[in-house]
């Protein structure tokens, strides 16, 4: 059975997701779920927490993180092909920013719910 085939059609829904409307189209749900296994590791949560305060390097990350470069550096392109950050060049280095803040929301609402349970 595919994802598409387990939403039913008059489900589908291409606008907001708010209480009480349609399931989100399958492609939208794809999206989401792509976007949701980009995050799923504790580096790259503890990445998107720091760059929610400000933009970093990579060797800022590093030192903040105490991960190693190749590591930090893997990560963060899982993170760019989801769509999660992106990054600039300055000069030899280059400056990795999240690209949308609902998702420093995402994983600081993920974090704040885990520690509540706590």
């Amino acid at each position: 059975m595919t994802a598409a085939s387990q939403v039913p059609d008059e489900l589908h829904s291409d606008g907001p997701l708010k209480p009480g409307t349609p399931v989100p189209s399958v492609t939208a749900l794809a999206g989401a779920g792509e976007l949701l296994r980009a995050l799923a590791a504790p580096v790259r949560i503890a990445i998107v927490l720091q760059l929610r305060d400000a933009p970093r390097c990579v060797h800022e990350l590093v030192d903040a993180l105490d991960v190693a470069q190749p590591l930090i550096s893997q990560h963060l392109r899982v993170l760019k092909a989801a769509g999660v950050v992106h990054g600039e060049r300055h000069g030899r280095e280059v400056v990795y920013s999240l690209a949308d803040d609902h998702l420093a929301h995402i994983v600081v609402d993920a974090v704040a719910h885990v520690q509540e349970d706590a």
